[in-house]
């Protein structure tokens, strides 16, 4: 296992990206100030974005065309997931801003031999993760 959003899990048999780029900031405001440079104040996180980029070839046995329709059903959802890497570390509660995808090498049929794709993931705060909530149990027991 590479990485896991949620329960999808990025590897060889699924989806592997071969490049992960990712981007925090901070929050600075300004503020005018007549003669000098504006005045700036720490006012805490801004955005923190992931951005997979990579390719498959399922007739090869690399990756499955499923994998990007899961990703965007996941996507459709709204919700925010957990993004874990391979060595354990959580890097928090992320929502699928958009997925992009090129394909190439089409054979007579139309199918892909190669597909290009990028991810992109913004960050959400924790508390906004979905979890299963158990049924409801019933009051006349």
């Amino acid at each position: 296992m590479m990485m896991s959003l949620g329960q999808f899990v990025f590897s060889l048999s699924t989806l592997a990206y071969q490049e992960l780029q990712r981007r925090t900031s901070w929050k600075h405001p300004s503020t005018s100030r007549v003669g000098g440079r504006n005045a700036r104040q720490y006012t805490g996180q801004g955005d923190d974005t992931i951005s997979l980029t990579g390719w498959f070839a399922p007739d090869q046995g690399i990756g499955k065309l499923s994998s990007l329709t899961e990703l965007r059903a996941m996507g459709d959802e709204g919700d925010a997931y957990v993004l874990v890497d391979g060595t354990g570390t959580v890097f928090g509660a992320f929502l699928l801003e958009g997925v992009d995808e090129g394909q190439s090498l089409q054979q007579k049929d139309g199918t892909p031999r190669r597909i290009d794709f990028t991810i992109n993931l913004t960050r959400v705060d924790d508390g906004l993760v979905k979890t299963k909530t158990e049924p409801a149990k019933d009051k006349a027991q």
